[in-house]
């Protein structure tokens, strides 16, 4: 019996711990270069970069190579929609250039 509690119990605890994304590195036109935090939020390519001290953004496809894009600017806060959309970019698959506001999103 505490056999079965103690294996019962970590599968609970295995469900319960949250999925990380992975390091990644980052660029955004206004912030630079910096270290992140890569999440895929769907299989459709939809993914989401954090950082302490940066916005948080969030891409999520629209069509293949078309993504909206969104944008968290205080911890905790709600993410708003960013002008324009994103297309991937054809001089690095990394990146994604909004033509309407002349930013860039990457993560490698």
């Amino acid at each position: 019996m505490r056999h079965a509690i103690l294996v019962a119990t970590g599968i609970a605890l295995a469900f319960a711990t949250p999925v990380l994304g992975k390091e990644a590195r980052c660029f955004t036109t206004d912030d630079g270069y910096y270290d992140c935090n890569f999440e895929m939020l769907s299989s459709d390519g939809s993914f989401e970069v954090t950082a302490d001290g940066y916005p948080a953004f969030q891409l999520v496809m629209e069509s293949e190579g078309v993504a909206s894009g969104y944008g968290q600017y205080e911890p905790g806060g709600r993410f708003v929609s960013l002008p324009g959309t994103y297309e991937r970019s054809r001089e690095d698959g990394a990146c994604w250039d909004n033509a309407e506001t002349g930013t860039q999103i990457c993560a490698w």
